[in-house]
């Protein structure tokens, strides 16, 4: 039978001629079934091997025309069209359908619905229904609960449920507004894949990255190549990790940094709770501090923004930089925490134990224990301190430095305060007293004040040879010095005394009862002072 080059089927009408059918109309009714059968059977046979098939519901008018490559017919419908394909359903003004080959390709208005949550819309489709794959162009919009996806094009794969672009697009996600130039969007595991100029822009920050995945139902970026987060209170930098944008909370790792506007925190790892400031650090920790010019490193460290604190242990290091001469030091763990006073902003408070060494270029120290305040910059020393200045030793059973502009001014030695220098390998002169001061020029002791039962051992110098050894007591000491070398000695209040001269031995009564020389425990460079014994 001979197939007309155009024949025009009008469905309404058939329905329109229901309406009026009485008894006396059964024959007609017969012959009416009779060609909705075969009218069906054109539209959606049944496939025996169990492929799915997409079927026709609706449709204002159909048109079929012969397929010049294979003489098969296609049909051309208009006026609200409808398709199914199992859980798929797809609208549109007008299609062309070929049943042979399971194809359908949809005009104006388009939209499927797959589910009772995922809606797509554009203005032209080509979907095969043996592959199950969808091509839209024109206004792509896709909508997944509260996930909206635009871009001009797309592929979707309706089996797996995963859609992709790649001539950018935009999602908006709750308060986020994400684009990119590559995406997928794996509708079943809310999940989307972003490459190329990805930037999510959220009222509180900007996101940018060359890589990124987002979970749209946990609003969750992560981050698999370089990536910056810039906002009004942080600044953030890594090569991988994730950031909850709901919880505001973040884990990075590879090259991370974490800028809290109080704080610059890098390391091998970070965690940071914007909402409650909370942070952790791991591994090659560096916490950085321009406003009062300090570092604190270490291998792990925590830290609250607000009131602002912090601790740092495992190889810690603090670093009070200063244009001429920075102070490092080492302890087992090093903590910080803000004080409240009468000022605005409080101070910060700097505590370190276990085992402390100092090193700069004015003096040299160790101890157990110390503070460090930075509402007066005074460093107090605790438990069995030493400090090195130049030539002298100085110990105390406690110690205070106070400093100015980042430089030491004058030092205080709270009982059995003890001043040693070198003379020979035999020879130390030795001041001891109650109360000692040191005061600082430059960097470099040039006065020594002892207050209280002062007694001192002193050489005389003639160039290099000694001519003679000064043993007195008074009740305070004043001592000058220049360069760390001791140049002049004056006692006060009840001075007694006698002048030597040089014994080559080394009798027990010139060293003062106290005395001990504690070079080895020196540190001499900034390295140093990780020295264990």
């Amino acid at each position: 039978m001979r197939i007309p080059a155009k024949r025009m089927v009008k469905i309404k009408d058939f329905r329109h001629l229901l309406n009026k059918i009485s008894v006396g109309h059964i024959p007609y009714v017969l012959v009416f079934l009779l060609f909705s059968t075969v009218l069906q059977s054109q539209v959606a046979p049944v496939n025996k091997t169990g492929l799915k098939m997409i079927i026709l519901k609706n449709a204002d008018e159909d048109i079929i025309k012969r397929d010049p490559a294979t003489g098969k017919s296609i049909h051309h419908f208009r006026g609200n069209l409808k398709f199914i394909q199992d859980v798929t359903t797809m609208w549109c003004d007008s299609a062309h359908f070929s049943q042979e080959r399971n194809q359908l390709t949809a005009f104006s208005k388009v939209h499927i619905e797959q589910g009772d949550t995922l809606n797509l819309y554009s203005n032209y489709l080509f979907y095969d229904g043996m592959s199950e794959m969808a091509f839209m162009k024109g206004n792509v919009e896709l909508i997944d609960k509260e996930t909206h996806l635009f871009t001009d094009s797309i592929n979707y794969d309706v089996r797996n449920k995963i859609a992709r672009y790649t001539n950018r697009g935009k999602i908006i996600n709750a308060e986020n507004t994400l684009t990119s130039i590559i995406g997928v969007d794996y509708v079943s595991q809310n999940l989307f894949h972003f490459k190329d100029s990805v930037k999510i822009v959220n009222p509180k920050y900007v996101m940018t990255a060359d890589t990124m995945d987002y979970n749209t139902l946990t609003e969750t970026a992560f981050f698999t190549g370089p990536t910056h987060v810039v906002g009004d209170s942080i600044n953030l930098y890594c090569e991988k990790g994730w950031y909850d944008t709901k919880k505001d909370i973040t884990s990075v790792w590879k090259n991370a940094m974490i800028d809290n506007k109080v704080q610059t925190i890098h390391g091998d790892s970070l965690f940071y709770n914007k909402k409650s400031g909370y942070g952790e650090s791991f591994r090659n920790v560096v916490i950085e501090d321009t406003a009062n010019k300090m570092i604190v490193k270490g291998n792990y460290a925590w830290y609250y923004k607000e009131p602002e604190r912090f601790m740092v242990t495992n190889r810690a290091v603090f670093i009070q930089i200063s244009k001429g001469d920075s102070l490092f030091m080492h302890s087992d763990t090093i903590s910080a925490i803000t004080r409240s006073d009468t000022s605005a902003n409080g101070y910060r408070l700097v505590r370190a134990y276990y085992g402390t060494r100092i090193f700069s270029g004015g003096f040299q120290a160790k101890c157990d224990s110390l503070s460090y305040s930075f509402q007066d910059s005074v460093i107090r020393l605790y438990r069995a301190p030493v400090i090195w200045s130049e030539e002298n030793q100085l110990t105390a059973d406690s110690m205070a430095i106070f400093t100015k502009n980042r430089q030491t001014d004058r030092l205080e030695l709270y009982n059995s305060s003890f001043v040693t220098s070198k003379i020979d390998s035999i020879r130390f002169n030795q001041i001891k007293g109650k109360l000692l001061t040191g005061f600082f020029r430059k960097n470099e002791i040039y006065k020594i004040d002892v207050k209280g039962n002062g007694e001192s051992i002193y050489y005389l110098l003639d160039g290099e040879d000694i001519s003679g050894v000064n043993q007195g007591k008074s009740l305070n000491i004043e001592v000058y010095l220049e360069k760390g070398k001791v140049t002049e000695i004056y006692e006060y209040q009840d001075p007694e005394g006698t002048i030597d001269p040089p014994d080559p031995g080394i009798p027990k009564d010139l060293r003062l009862k106290g005395y001990n020389w504690y070079d080895s425990l020196r540190p001499k460079n900034k390295d140093d002072i990780f020295r264990k014994k």
